[in-house]
């Protein structure tokens, strides 16, 4: 029995093992689900943050834009 607990291949083996048998019970739990859903939430409020920023850039480069052009036509 000594000699199986020196052996590291074999510990590892278990291990690997347990900690799968850990992680599918986890990934299957109510908790991991709710923050699974709110990190993805959170993860679309960053996104339509970050695409509503991009839209006011755009249309302020637009307005720069036209305004240039319309001074350059004026000269």
């Amino acid at each position: 029995m000594k000699d199986l607990l020196k052996n590291k291949t074999l510990l590892s083996f278990v291990g690997g093992v347990v900690a799968t048998v850990a992680g599918t019970r986890f990934v299957k739990s109510d908790c991991a689900r709710k923050m699974a859903v709110k990190s993805i939430a959170s993860g679309m409020q960053v996104k339509d943050n970050a695409m509503a920023t991009y839209d006011t850039i755009v249309e302020d480069a637009k307005d720069i834009y036209e305004e240039a052009k319309n001074k350059r036509a004026g000269e």
